[in-house]
């Protein structure tokens, strides 16, 4: 049962990657970006997906193990170190531009899979020292009320046009960063209206969690860009960019054209063929499990080391860091994954 849990320090090569791209002070600023765009998608490209599941005893034994947490936690001050690191190298002038784009791409890849897709796992605990994890991961790439949203709204609305996250039938990426992007913001701030009214709280109250997440990230734009400089502020705003813009990429994938169906009382339960699948091993392990996302719907309590495999689910043709890459080229994307999505719904009317 060790092995099960160390296989996950595969996380650990985002920020190992992200680091050398940040420390060589040369075009292999640029390796983080060929790792998740190139190799990874080509190693899925070769490799067979395991729909294999824990069984009963070997679930309950990883549920308790503590490695697999502390494997979590471990990413909160490498995210911080990287963050700081960062900040430092692109901050000197004799530095060329290139290398500062390249460095400022690499710690955006971390912000989207360490600032973001940890953030994610832990923002589903229920403790609160690992909701504040969350919520520090998630002020490295200024969305902290993707903490409100994701887990008040997404989970509620997904795979529904109400859902701002879930991206429709024929709809491109680029058009889908734009509405989500601008719909999530406004929808925490909504979900946030309708808690402060049960807890008969004004706007300008400290229960109101949106506005002190606006307030930590305005404070700590101010604290980068005094210390280190508005060059360097602006570098880090391009990787932040970049780290959200891979969580919506991500965000695009996972539900891109299926659909709940209403009932007399809004829509049927979410299920695990409400959300696009992967078993290819590379991504699953670099992403904590985050392509089994049938099951995280499915049951959103899961640890990521549990989640399980649904004959059901829809799955993708590759893995996550590929579906990316094809997600960017929407001619192709449509001529994929709209033809799946034909078929799938054929496989459901025929099996009901």
């Amino acid at each position: 049962m060790l092995f099960r849990a160390t296989k996950y320090f595969l996380v650990y090569i985002t920020p190992l990657v992200v680091f050398l791209s940040i420390y060589l002070k040369n075009y292999w600023s640029f390796s983080a970006v060929v790792m998740l765009f190139v190799c990874i998608p080509i190693l899925e490209l070769f490799s067979n997906a395991s729909t294999k599941n824990l069984d009963k005893i070997e679930e309950e034994i990883a549920k308790h193990d503590k490695l697999y947490d502390w494997l979590l936690y471990g990413l909160v001050p490498m995210q911080y170190f990287l963050l700081i690191y960062f900040l430092y190298e692109v901050t000197n002038d004799n530095l060329p531009f290139y290398y500062k784009i390249g460095a400022s791409i690499a710690f955006g890849i971390a912000c989207g899979i360490l600032g973001i897709n940890a953030a994610h796992e832990l923002g589903h605990r229920t403790t609160w020292y690992e909701q504040l994890m969350s919520k520090l991961l998630l002020l490295t790439t200024l969305y902290m009320h993707f903490f409100i949203e994701h887990n008040r709204g997404h989970h509620k609305n997904v795979s529904t046009d109400e859902d701002p996250a879930s991206a429709r039938l024929g709809e491109t990426v680029y058009g889908f960063y734009f509405r989500t992007i601008i719909g999530s913001w406004r929808s925490a701030w909504h979900l946030e209206a309708q808690q402060l009214k049960k807890k008969n709280a004004t706007f300008w109250s400290i229960k109101n969690e949106m506005l002190i997440f606006q307030i930590i990230q305005l404070l700590f734009l101010m604290i980068i860009g005094l210390v280190f400089g508005i060059k360097t502020l602006l570098l880090y705003f391009l990787a932040a960019l970049i780290g959200i813009l891979l969580l919506e990429s991500v965000n695009y994938i996972e539900h891109y054209g299926l659909r709940r169906k209403k009932t007399a009382d809004g829509y049927e339960r979410t299920l695990p063929i409400h959300s696009w699948n992967s078993n290819h091993p590379v991504g699953r392990l670099i992403l904590l499990e985050l392509s089994r996302h049938s099951d995280h719907h499915y049951m959103a309590s899961r640890k990521y080391q549990l989640l399980r495999h649904f004959e059901q689910s829809p799955q993708m043709p590759t893995g996550y860091p590929g579906m990316l890459l094809l997600a960017l080229i929407p001619p192709l994307w449509f001529k994929v994954m709209n033809q799946r999505i034909e078929l799938y719904q054929q496989m459901q009317t025929n099996s009901g």
